[in-house]
């Protein structure tokens, strides 16, 4: 549902009398807020990637991007085994990453 939509569902419970007044201005302005809220683009994505120190075997670029998306990262070793043995570039693509990729600050310990 779009942002619109949404605005206009709230002003039709509004108008109905399902929301009152205080009611209908905080959920209208979490609804603005949330919508100004800047989209996950790629350079912000891979800006927040960090490589793993607790999670690897080489660089722990496959534990900080498991860590990232969710995935776990033994799929994200294995694609980049397939890549490089299909393609050729799997192993260029971890190195770029283990060189370019700043490794996760360790906080509390």
């Amino acid at each position: 549902m779009s942002v619109s939509e949404e605005l206009k569902r709230l002003h039709e419970l509004h108008q109905a009398g399902a929301l009152s007044d205080e009611e209908f201005a905080r959920a209208k302005e979490k609804l603005l807020q949330g919508s100004q809220q800047p989209s996950g683009d790629f350079a912000t994505e891979f800006g927040s990637l960090r490589r793993a120190r607790n999670d690897r075997w080489l660089g722990g670029v496959c534990g900080g991007i498991a860590v990232r998306t969710g995935v776990e990262s033994w799929i994200w070793r294995l694609l980049f085994v397939l890549f490089t043995v299909t393609f050729g570039f799997g192993l260029l693509i971890y190195i770029l990453l283990w060189i370019f990729v700043p490794e996760d600050e360790m906080t509390g310990i």
